[in-house]
């Protein structure tokens, strides 16, 4: 991805910002820099950058359980630490998440933020400065002082005292971020999800996970199974053998949305909202639940092939929740006997589960 141009900056330097990134840390500290310079502030503390860094990775730990780096990480656990001690949902507001940090005073986060500034600060300028190895090795303070010797540089330290420490955004740097801020924006997210994807390999659609969707809609999907209600209303909830019929469903992720991040049919089915609200984003027993789902699910096959009114929600939802060509073609083909559409439906969905599993994502019975 090109960055804009400048006639009177060395873009070079910037578009190597995240080269050779071994931790998360620079992603979310350049993030936090053009949140500041957005709400006006080009002269900005060390705290209220890692303040913001920690709401922006608040998300994607809390709800997706992302690993940010291979190993231990600072970001990555003062997020959770402070899920352990305060009662913030994983989608809570940014703001909410920025002013509890503004006022807490907890030993453990303030160590956590004072380890955040350890390397980042300063590492983010590399591209800018050529130094060598000794020059990195010098005392914080002198470092600094080195560092403001340097014509040109993205920001400069006007002061040195820990969390307090401040920085000043130089000004045509700041004219030019500002002006270009969305481009920059989607260019550090492409960086972050190409990281993201090393440190968690097997968790797909990293894309969707870094912020809160903006919207979802299973209306669609909602309308298909009521269809099906209508035309069968004994069926029941597979983890509850609640009858829907009478019932305002929810639409239940079997495998939970916060792995998936997608809404594909072959993991949607009926529930009920409480069921749904205690299931939660758990992972269902599979031994105990996936057999029930695929005869619910081969259920509705055999209607959309014998009820007209059934085949036309399903159109009506394929066209948006079956995105995927193969599976598509390999679950929904016409003329499959039970124990191959089971069969079938497994083959795509046990991986799936399973890696969700080792992801940290916990089991669940009703009940």
């Amino acid at each position: 991805m090109r960055l804009p141009e400048s006639e009177e900056l060395n873009i070079g330097y910037l578009s190597r910002l995240f080269d050779n990134t071994s931790n998360c840390y620079k992603f979310f500290w350049f993030q936090a820099i053009l949140r500041r310079l957005e709400a006006g502030k080009t002269r900005i503390t060390f705290d209220e950058l890692i303040n913001e860094m920690i709401a922006d990775a608040w998300y994607m730990v809390t709800e997706y359980n992302l690993r940010l780096a291979s190993v231990t990480d600072n970001l990555e656990e003062v997020v959770k630490y402070i899920q352990t001690i305060h009662p913030f949902i994983s989608s809570e507001k940014r703001e909410v998440i920025l002013a509890y940090l503004e006022g807490c005073e907890n030993p453990q986060v303030l160590k956590y933020k004072r380890a955040l500034i350890s390397f980042v600060p300063y590492r983010l300028l590399a591209p800018f400065l050529g130094f060598k190895a000794w020059e990195w090795e010098l005392p914080r303070k002198e470092l600094y002082e080195r560092i403001n010797e340097h014509e040109h540089l993205l920001y400069y330290f006007l002061s040195y005292s820990g969390l307090e420490t401040t920085i000043e955004v130089d000004s045509i740097w700041a004219e030019y971020l500002v002006q270009h801020r969305e481009i920059l924006r989607g260019w550090m997210q492409f960086k972050l999800i190409q990281y993201l994807q090393i440190k968690n390999p097997s968790v797909p659609g990293i894309a969707e996970k870094i912020e809160p969707p903006t919207s979802r809609n299973l209306t669609r999907v909602r309308k298909y199974w009521e269809v099906i209600l209508t035309v069968d209303p004994t069926i029941c909830d597979i983890y509850g053998h609640v009858t829907l019929a009478d019932q305002k469903i929810s639409v239940d992720h079997f495998v939970p949305w916060q792995y998936v991040a997608h809404d594909e049919l072959w993991n949607l089915h009926p529930t009920t909202r409480e069921i749904n609200s205690s299931k939660n984003n758990f992972l269902p027993d599979w031994n105990r639940y996936f057999t029930e789902l695929a005869n619910l699910e081969y259920h509705a096959y055999e209607l959309r092939r014998d009820v007209p009114q059934v085949a036309k929600a399903f159109k009506s939802c394929a066209d948006h929740h079956l995105n995927n060509q193969d599976i598509r073609t390999q679950l929904y083909q016409d003329g499959l006997e039970r124990a191959e559409f089971v069969q079938r439906l497994e083959n795509v969905m046990e991986p799936v589960y399973q890696s969700a599993k080792n992801s940290g994502f916990r089991e669940w019975e009703y009940g």
